[in-house]
């Protein structure tokens, strides 16, 4: 009545069909947080930085000046 491999073959279509189901429903899930980012993003309610990056700019544009500076010492022999 029933082989062996057909109750192999029976077990793993429904392994496959139950696998399949939840990468399907992991996929949708997926999809709908996208979904979500987007419309927060283009709704505008995503929180932001308030600050200002000419600030954070000038503090780098130093940072970088003193390392040159710096780097023109040693290359020129003067120990700081």
């Amino acid at each position: 009545m029933f082989e062996p491999t057909m109750i192999i073959a029976g077990a793993s279509l429904v392994g496959l069909t139950i696998v399949a189901a939840a990468l399907l429903r992991g996929w949708y899930g997926w999809l709908a947080l996208k979904r979500q980012e987007l419309e927060r993003h283009y709704t505008g309610t995503e929180e932001r930085d308030t600050g200002s990056s000419i600030g954070a700019a000038r503090i780098e544009l130093a940072d970088l000046k003193e390392r040159i500076k710096k780097l023109e010492a040693i290359a020129s022999g003067v120990d700081l």
